[in-house]
């Protein structure tokens, strides 16, 4: 029974040690998103991601109007609750005329990261239109 305690307590102490981040951690990993969102910002003002030279800024400057604290939600275009890449990938397909990415892809991450940057702050709103 001690050793089951002991491992308990291992289990805890490495835990709360995975928890906790230097400061050097926290402005390394800040950058490393600064820097994915920055992508994404440029795939959002170029008319890379379809075939017909559309942007997705052409319709929403600085990602407004994308409101990505309220996904997911019921999307009228896709007929059922999404998230917000199946969104995007919509936007893709139809406007853009382009090849829809998978959620894993770096664009997509990249693209879903600006977007998230453009309204930091606001409050999480699931479901909300």
């Amino acid at each position: 029974m001690r050793t089951l305690a002991l491992l308990f307590c291992l289990i805890g102490a490495v835990a709360v040690a995975a928890d906790e981040f230097t400061r050097e951690d926290m402005e390394r990993w800040q950058e490393q998103y600064q820097r994915v969102a920055q992508k994404g910002r440029q795939l959002w003002t170029s008319g890379d991601l379809g075939s017909n030279g559309v942007a997705c800024a052409q319709c929403h400057p600085n990602a407004a109007n994308t409101h990505p604290e309220t996904y997911p939600k019921f999307q009228q275009q896709l007929g059922r609750v999404a998230d917000l890449w199946e969104m995007v990938n919509w936007c893709i397909r139809n406007p853009l005329e382009g090849e829809a990415l998978s959620a894993d892809d770096p664009k997509m991450i990249a693209i879903v990261s600006y977007i998230h940057s453009e309204r930091k702050g606001v409050p999480l709103a699931p479901g909300k239109h």
